[in-house]
């Protein structure tokens, strides 16, 4: 578990403002929503497992949330810390949350707990850390037929490293039954799954390789193929979604499962 941490950590901190500044935000709708969805408050005690350069957990704080992060990649942490310097954010496992029982009253994981070395445990473990009337919220990507990321998702999977046997793609959680399942594994209580429209939009290409290539698995496609065979692939899958004026605007969507512990 401590070696799955350590190489999430390496990979998704590597190009860590990037993905701050232009990838992290393709996602806000979601972290929105998610925030709505949970009723986030004054004195509401919100953990982001796997909380990356801390947007959710800002917005979460904006609203008045009390907000704790924990995440495997230092560079992201000290983007969150940052982002909300009142926040308690730390560096650790998600299979191993050095938080007290029952502290908090919501425990999201936007796009988390898939990558944990132990996702059951790590469910277990925000489990424990929630409150008996709380909250957790698991986001991963919505179906896949006919989204328009998926181009840009599976764009440079010839270029990874061979995955180990078994391994799940992208879009294993994304059937709901899956979803339902992956949460109960890990002792929750699935209450309600909801989509929220996520897309991508970039003002030209050069930003938008900044923040296609931030991602944790774009570092990994780099580190075995090299940047410009990686660059090469995302430009061809995002010239289709060219606009006239140089922009991009890409369809996606997140699928988010809201659970008791």
């Amino acid at each position: 578990m401590a070696m799955t941490s350590e190489k999430n950590g390496q990979l998704w901190g590597a190009r860590a403002r990037d993905w701050a500044e232009v990838q992290e935000g393709q996602f806000a709708a979601a972290f929105h929503a998610v925030l709505a969805r949970a009723a986030v408050g004054p004195g509401t005690r919100h953990l982001d497992a796997g909380c990356g350069a801390g947007m959710a957990a800002a917005l979460s704080a904006s609203l008045g949330a009390r907000v704790t992060g924990i995440d495997a990649a230092e560079g992201m942490l000290q983007i969150a810390r940052e982002r909300t310097p009142n926040g308690d954010f730390r560096h650790g496992d998600l299979e191993d949350l050095p938080f007290a029982d029952d502290a908090f009253d919501l425990v999201t994981g936007f796009n988390s707990f898939q990558f944990a070395g132990d996702a059951a445990k790590a469910l277990s473990e925000a489990r424990r850390v929630t409150k008996p009337d709380g909250k957790i919220v698991i986001m991963t990507w919505g179906d896949p037929a006919g989204m328009e990321a998926v181009t840009l998702v599976t764009a440079t999977r010839p270029l990874m490293p061979p995955p180990p046997p078994g391994a799940p793609g992208p879009f294993a959680l994304s059937d709901e039954s899956a979803l339902r399942s992956f949460a109960a594994a890990g002792g929750l209580v699935p209450v309600d799954v909801f989509d929220v429209e996520t897309p991508w939009a970039y003002p030209d290409e050069r930003t938008a390789l900044r923040g296609l290539l931030s991602a944790g698995v774009a570092v990994a496609a780099i580190a075995h193929a090299g940047e410009e065979a990686v660059a090469k692939a995302t430009r061809e899958a995002l010239a289709p979604f060219r606009r006239p004026d140089g922009s991009f605007r890409i369809g996606a969507r997140a699928r988010c499962l809201v659970a008791t512990p």
